[in-house]
Formats: C-alpha cells, structure tokens, sequence
C-alpha cells in the first residue's frame, strides 16, 4: 500500500517565501502610513478651510455691523446636523455694556409665524381642524365679507383680510380680546378676494392664534410650551410681553438720525404672528426638529414647504409660515422675523444641510441678508 508522502519544504523555498511576506508585510506598513499621511493631510486641509471660512464670516460680520451700526448679534450655523459656527458679537444692552452671548434672548418677531403654522398643523395631525375649514368654522363673530376664508388662506396670507399693520388701535398697551380684535379689523374693507392674491398679512396670523386657543381650549402660550417648546427643550422661548422678566433678555434699539437710541415701547400687539422671544441656541433645537417626525409628520412639513397656488394657477413663493425661494441655483426656505429694535433671521438650504440662525437687536431689516451672504461661503 502507498502512503503519500508529507511535503518537505526546501530550506531555499521556505526563506523565499520568509522574505516574499516580509516584503509584503512591508508593503502594507508603507500604505498605512502613507493613508494615515493622507488622512492628516485632508484633515489638516478641511480644518484650515474651516477656519479660513470662519475668519471670513468674522470679518464680513465686524464690518457689516459697524457699516449698519448694528449693537449685538448672535450667530448660528448648523451643518450635517451638527453646529459648525456659533459667533456672539457686540451688545445686549448698551447701557449696560453686556456683552452677546448664546443664551441671550432676542424679539425673532414673524419667525413666529412657523410655530403658529406648526401649532395649526398639530392640531391637524390630530383631526381637531382641517386647513380648508372656513375660518367661521372656529371663530365667533367674523363678518359676511370673510365667508369664503379658509385656514389655508389665513396661513398663506391669501385671504384679502386687511392687515393690522400701520393702523391705530392695535397696540399691545390696548389689550384688545379676541373678540374686540374680530370685531375691530372686520370692519376694513378686503383687500381681494380670497386666493385671487397674495398680500404680507399679519392679521391672518393672529387670528391663526384665535384658532389655536378655540380649538384646544388653551391659551396660545401655553399651547405652544406644551406642545412645542418644553418637548423640543426651548426652555428660554416666550413671549416677548414688556412686563415679563426675561434672564438674558436683549434690548432692542433703534436709528434717529444715524444715533441710536432706545426701541419705542409703544408696541403693537403681533400676538401669534411675532410675538416670540428666543436665542440661537432654542431655534437650533426646532430646526433640529424639522429633520424628524416629531412634532410634525412628513405631511405636515410637506404641506408647509409648499409654495401656494392661486385661484389663476400662479404659484406664490409662500408655504405655511415660510418663504420658498433659491439662492445661487440652491434651494432655501426660509423666514425672517422684524420688531421694534430688533432684526431675526432662520433660513435653511435643505440640499446643503446648511442652516444659518442669525439674531439681532437693531431696526434694519438686515438679518436675512446677512445670512444669505454667509450661506455662500459655503455654496
């Protein structure tokens, strides 16, 4: 019987084949150092961009606000869901001489439109309203000429209801009700037809507000704590009422004659359509919550991002509570919020993961323009 025989090696082979892994084993060191080589390199790379870019944004940001005498801002931005930049410059209070800083709370004045279209939209989820209902459905005492005004107009200032804005007899120090508001603004002729148009209307947006109390049974504020704000973690987020003790509170100021001076504290009472007070920091925590289902499902989001068509079919750049535009060929949804001394901006590049929160406290409309600026250091 024939037994294979087992293999010997040659001692020739067997260092042949010593020396062939040696040399590989080699081989594979040398690549691992040159990629961890590379890594550093790119590392190295993206952080001096990084900190290019944020030397960039400084230094646009010192001189816009010494151009536009602006005393305090606060910045943040958030990429890939993670906040790459946060920049706190100049005053709170100049009185005072306090210093900006993340938690200090700033008027975002219609920024208060999302959350109030967020809150009508909760109550949608839940079936409580539907957006087509007219608004008559919910709203006690409205006049003949507001039959045909929906939800759906009142979020996408639709409606042809006059706007509040500029008109005497809507002051905060008034402390109008719902009814007395109602009573007061229904009296204006319309502007046009509902959905024929499209016009800015803060009223829609306090009657929104009405909406939201009547169909809850809450108050507005209390509401949106409970469904908004204390889930979401927004402990600093109120309203902005002049009475209240706010930690960290800014104060807003105006230009008379190229000096500033203090914000006029005859206020018009904005309610649910501006009313809300912030800090960078909170608003980050909504926009993080955008990217989720909670609160909102997918539908609601898909609904408020939706540019609203007219009656005639033309589309307007308006969803529920935020302007949908481009910027440089990118998407951008967006808002801006302006009250009495102050200047507040959220604007999202949803392609770009990109979200720039900016808050100030002067006059200028000049928020959202500084934020679309500092997006295309990143475009």
């Amino acid at each position: 019987m024939d037994f294979a025989r087992p293999k010997v090696e040659e001692k020739g082979s067997t260092e042949r084949k010593d020396f062939i892994a040696r040399k590989e084993e080699g081989l594979v060191v040398c690549r691992v150092v040159l990629l961890i080589r590379v890594v550093l390199v790119c590392g190295a790379s993206l952080l001096l961009a990084g900190s290019a870019r944020a030397d960039q944004i400084d230094n646009y940001l010192k001189g816009e606000m010494e151009r536009h005498r602006i005393p305090g801002l606060a910045l943040n931005i958030i990429q890939n869901g993670k906040s790459v930049k946060t920049a706190c410059i100049g005053l709170a209070n100049l009185e005072l001489k306090v210093p900006v800083k993340p938690e200090t709370v700033f008027e975002i004045g219609s920024l208060t439109k999302q959350f109030t279209a967020a809150g009508i939209l909760l109550l949608a989820q839940e079936g409580k309203l539907s957006v087509d209902d007219k608004i008559s459905r919910h709203l006690a005492g409205t006049p003949a000429s507001w039959k045909s005004v929906t939800i759906r107009n009142l979020l996408t200032h639709t409606s042809g209801i006059k706007s509040y804005t500029g008109l005497d007899g809507f002051e905060l120090r008034r402390h109008l009700t719902q009814e007395e508001f109602i009573a007061k603004i229904g009296a204006e002729l319309m502007d046009f037809e509902p959905g024929t148009a499209w016009k800015y209307c803060n009223t829609g947006y306090n009657l929104l507000g009405y909406i939201i109390q009547t169909v809850s049974g809450e108050n507005y504020w209390d509401f949106m704590s409970e469904r908004i704000f204390r889930p979401l973690g927004m402990a600093a987020t109120t309203k902005r009422l002049p009475p209240l003790l706010i930690p960290n509170r800014a104060s807003g100021y105006e230009q008379s004659n190229h000096v500033l001076i203090n914000r006029d504290y005859d206020l018009t009472d904005v309610f649910s359509a501006g009313a809300i007070a912030s800090t960078v920091l909170d608003l980050a925590k909504w926009n993080a919550a955008l990217e989720t289902g909670v609160p909102l499902g997918d539908r609601s989001k898909e609904m408020m991002w939706t540019p609203m068509k007219l009656s005639g079919g033309k589309a307007t750049t308006y969803g529920f509570g935020w302007f949908i535009d481009t910027l440089d060929g990118h998407k951008n949804i967006g808002h801006s919020g302006a009250t009495s001394g102050f200047s507040a901006t959220l604007q999202r590049f949803p392609d770009d993961k990109l979200t720039i929160i900016i808050l100030t406290n002067t006059d200028e409309q000049i928020a959202t323009r500084l934020a679309r600026r500092i997006a295309q250091f990143y475009f």
